[in-house]
């Protein structure tokens, strides 16, 4: 097995480009070794191979440009894994530091909403908690479709991705958990469908709409599938709620990746807030399940 010495006997360049197959971090913690391997490790030849290669068209439609200021590429790419507003605000971008694999959020602006231009239906509207100028409230409708499109050409190749509804529930909420909702992800011909719960159960809520609603609500869930999950919000660290909508494997080409949402209960529902949705590399270790179990 090779030492420390023996690799510091290389060539400088000679080290940067057998540190540039390593990751993020292992560059990182080559560089305490010694000031040797540092300046291997913290060279622009390492830092450029994590770097998307499509970063400068990034940076390019960053709406502020001045906070990307770097003097290195490792500056830039720390700079990158820092949430970036693109497109004139309506999309965020993320570099994962762990994997440098990319993420995007498109904002509710970026979604198709069924009747999202009428102000009776829908509220546009700024909120400080989110990262996009406005986000939009649902007032009232019966029939909910919510719809995102993105391109794999655009995300990290032959990565598993997962898209996620972030949102959160307004204290007027209500019918949001009258009957679950269709969450799906369609690449070309393969639809990948799960059911989901938009709204958190509450017994006083539930005694209060089930004056209003009668005994439906008992209807619509009994005709579900006895046993099958039926997935539910869970907290992020921003302070959103995100339901996984399902998840896909990006590959080598640029595939449209169409991500809705469906509820067509018929039933009267308000209170949704809804940011937009979120594009994400999926872990190595699978996440604790969110879901509900029907009794």
């Amino acid at each position: 097995m090779a030492s420390w010495s023996n690799i510091e006997s290389l060539p400088e360049d000679c080290v940067s480009r057998i540190l540039s197959c390593v990751s993020p971090p292992e560059a990182c913690t080559f560089s305490l070794v010694s000031s040797t391997l540092r300046s291997a490790a913290d060279s622009d030849i390492v830092w450029k191979t994590f770097l998307p290669s499509d970063y400068e068209d990034i940076v390019s439609r960053a709406i502020h440009p001045s906070t990307l200021q770097f003097s290195s590429y490792k500056q830039l790419f720390f700079a990158l894994c820092h949430p970036l507003l693109l497109d004139g605000g309506n999309k965020s971008f993320e570099l994962d530091k762990y994997s440098g694999k990319k993420s995007y959020i498109l904002s509710a602006r970026e979604l198709s909403i069924a009747w999202s231009s009428d102000p009776m239906i829908w509220a546009w509207k700024p909120v400080p908690e989110s990262r996009f100028p406005e986000v939009v409230e649902l007032r009232t409708v019966s029939w909910l479709e919510i719809e995102g499109r993105i391109k794999t050409g655009i995300l990290t190749p032959n990565t598993l991705y997962g898209a996620y509804l972030i949102m959160n529930v307004s204290q007027r909420a209500y019918g949001l958990d009258f009957a679950p909702s269709e969450v799906s992800v369609a690449v070309g011909e393969k639809v990948h469908r799960r059911r989901a719960c938009l709204g958190q159960k509450d017994d006083k809520k539930r005694a209060m709409e089930s004056l209003f609603y009668g005994n439906r609500r008992e209807v619509l869930l009994m005709e579900e599938e006895e046993g099958e999950g039926i997935w539910v919000p869970r907290k992020r660290d921003d302070g959103w709620m995100e339901i996984e909508m399902g998840e896909f494997l990006s590959g080598e080409g640029d595939e449209e990746i169409k991500m809705s949402l469906k509820e067509v209960g018929y039933q009267l529902k308000g209170g949704l807030v809804l940011e937009g949705i979120q594009v994400r590399p999926k872990t190595c270790v699978s996440p604790k399940l969110c879901y509900l179990k029907n009794k």
